[in-house]
């Protein structure tokens, strides 16, 4: 009665709030984010994927850079997993669809020694040039996989932040290209803190927004502190929403199974850490509760799923990925209740 009830509730809010707009929200995208493996994806691998009640999956093919200030992408090599070529990625989402999932196309940068997206930037207009004509290339190749393989929603970059700010007429016509390809949903990932500067939201369906937001800087916070702490940011999504006409999606969310996994969700070390399945439970019990009934948000997309279920423990202990962890029944409990 519970999950009935909600989801009524939920419903008729949604129609309320976005009956006069022009994305309508049929329901929540419940959504994983699926890794690359260096072969082709399987029934086997997708089974784990079907037991968690979601609907979508982004899938994940990446260009590589240098350095933040080298232009060129390198992307479809054969060096490359087989998941993250054009082929690969075709052949995943194939088999996501025969399992009835819905795919979000996420093409995405990784540059030299981790360093941030965000701060890429190139020391000459030279540089931008190229940047730009190689970024082009790498965005299109899988915006045209995107549409042949119908792929219902393409997210155009990832945390992208001086790239956008310093060429915003490039992003311009760029999107205006990519339309002439793509005929689904749009969406940029834009990084928690810098979602509020991106220039283009009018032109895309989805406010996205990679969700790594500070919640706490409790060891082991309780829920209420954990719900607390969404308030603020909470309150400043719904103003965007409202002011930009757009529903906030998660292109990316998920917490480590660590202590103090909500003071900087963003970390990625592994040294210094001290492994806790509680803090990962709460923390997501504390977005779902706080965010996934709000009519202006759509959903968002768990950060991360490995194909290999079966052997993730010892590599993901103290990562982001919730398999065989407490964290997967609880994310398993509430996407079948959205």
């Amino acid at each position: 009665m519970l999950a009935i009830s909600l989801r009524t509730v939920f419903g008729l809010l949604l129609l309320l709030f976005w009956q006069c707009e022009e994305t309508v929200i049929s329901e929540k995208i419940n959504g994983i984010s699926l890794v690359a493996t260096g072969d082709s994806l399987s029934r086997n691998q997708v089974k784990p994927v079907v037991a968690m009640h979601a609907n979508y999956i982004a899938i994940m093919p990446f260009g590589f850079i240098k350095e933040t200030a080298t232009p060129e992408i390198v992307f479809n090599r054969n060096r490359q997993w087989y998941g993250e070529t054009s082929e690969g990625v075709a052949q995943y989402i194939q088999l996501l669809h025969e399992h009835g999932f819905e795919v979000m196309m996420k093409p995405q940068l990784w540059i030299g020694h981790g360093n941030y997206t965000g701060h890429m930037k190139m020391p000459s207009e030279a540089a931008w040039k190229e940047l730009e004509a190689s970024y082009r290339d790498f965005i299109l190749e899988f915006a045209t996989v995107a549409e042949t393989s119908n792929v219902a929603m393409l997210c155009i970059g990832t945390e992208l932040d001086q790239f956008i700010q310093e060429r915003p007429e490039y992003w311009n016509r760029l999107i205006e290209e990519i339309k002439t390809v793509f005929s689904g949903k749009l969406t940029y990932a834009a990084n928690w803190d810098e979602y509020s500067r991106v220039p283009f939201w009018d032109q895309m369906d989805f406010i996205g927004v990679d969700a790594y937001f500070p919640v706490s800087e409790e060891e082991i916070p309780s829920l209420s502190v954990a719900r607390a702490g969404w308030q603020p940011w909470k309150s400043a999504l719904q103003a965007f929403s409202e002011t930009s006409k757009r529903p906030i999606l998660f292109t990316e969310y998920g917490y480590r199974d660590i202590t103090y996994a909500g003071k900087e969700p963003w970390a990625s070390h592994r040294e210094g850490v001290t492994v806790n399945a509680d803090a990962q439970v709460t923390l997501l019990t504390s977005l779902y509760e706080e965010l996934w009934l709000e009519p202006w948000f759509a959903g968002g997309f768990l950060w991360k799923w490995h194909p290999t279920h079966h052997r993730v423990e010892r590599w993901t202990e103290g990562q982001f990925s919730p398999q065989k962890k407490p964290a997967e029944d609880v994310i398993r409990s509430y996407y079948k209740e959205f």
